[in-house]
């Protein structure tokens, strides 16, 4: 029986000096049926590890984008002068535009590259899609329960206004191996606890593992969430008895926090790092 590999090929941080990090994710995950990419990086920077980590981009199969911001698809036309197969899967909205407000003033673009438009290797999804019986992807999650504050410079172009980012473009994927049941999300702007909520209540799912950031930090306004806040997630995650994995948008403080709560139920992953399931 194989098992299920998973390296991170760009992360905020990393684990030595081997390897550069930006303020982004890309994991490659291998499976039995399937040679994967969650998100491609704020940059080439995944490309450069994933030599510097003996993964051959060009027989990747598959890529998901969890949603549309640039530091989780900035590495898309890379991608694609690399691979010339892999299907890329997007929910629907993930091209839309999506700001950053700086300062009250200031407003970044922190999309995707829309000239990238169009290709028929994007896969656009809905709220649900299966894509064999070892993957599936789903977004529309309704729940607001302990939702983070750090997503509130994060706003989308609607018709000709800009008004806060509804995080409709974000989805999720899930990996059924050997007996694991894998949550994988890029930043969980809707929120960690109300993803798997969903995925519990409405989809009978309970995950052994979950890798993901869980956005608890704000790269913007310098901040992170408010430390009751996260104890309250920590709590939660820890009573689910799943395994966890978190990074990038997580921020090293609230990681610290959730760790002294769910102590050897979470671990960090970095740029370099790999882990076998």
């Amino acid at each position: 029986m194989s098992h299920m590999l998973i390296k991170t090929l760009a992360e905020n941080t990393a684990v030595s000096e081997e390897y550069e990090s930006e303020h982004g994710l890309s994991l490659y995950i291998k499976t039995d049926s399937h040679k994967l990419l969650f998100d491609l990086g704020a940059s080439a920077l995944f490309a450069e590890n994933a030599r510097k980590m003996n993964v051959d981009l060009s027989e990747v199969d598959l890529v998901v984008i969890s949603h549309g911001h640039y530091d989780h698809g900035g590495g898309l036309r890379t991608f694609l002068n690399i691979n010339s197969q892999a299907k890329i899967y997007l929910q629907q909205k993930a091209f839309d535009k999506y700001y950053l407000n700086k300062s009250g003033v200031d407003k970044t673009y922190i999309g995707l590259q829309r000239e990238l438009m169009p290709d028929n290797r994007f896969v656009f999804v809905r709220d649900h899609l299966i894509i064999d019986d070892q993957l599936e992807l789903f977004s529309d999650i309704k729940g607001a329960k302990f939702n983070s504050s750090t997503n509130q410079d994060l706003l989308m172009e609607s018709d000709t206004s800009l008004l806060p980012d509804d995080f409709a473009h974000e989805q999720n994927l899930i990996i059924r191996e050997n007996g694991i049941t894998l949550l994988v999300a890029g930043c969980a702007h809707k929120g960690i606890v109300n993803i798997l909520d969903y995925l519990v209540s409405v989809k009978k799912v309970r995950p052994s593992h979950v890798i993901g950031g869980f956005h608890l930090s704000s790269r913007a306004a310098k901040k992170y969430e408010d430390p009751a806040l996260v104890s309250l997630i920590g709590e939660y995650l820890k009573n689910t008895g799943a395994n966890y994995y978190t990074c990038h948008c997580t921020g090293l403080e609230p990681y610290q926090n959730l760790q002294k709560i769910m102590e050897e139920k979470i671990h960090y992953l970095a740029t370099g790092s790999q882990i076998v399931m």
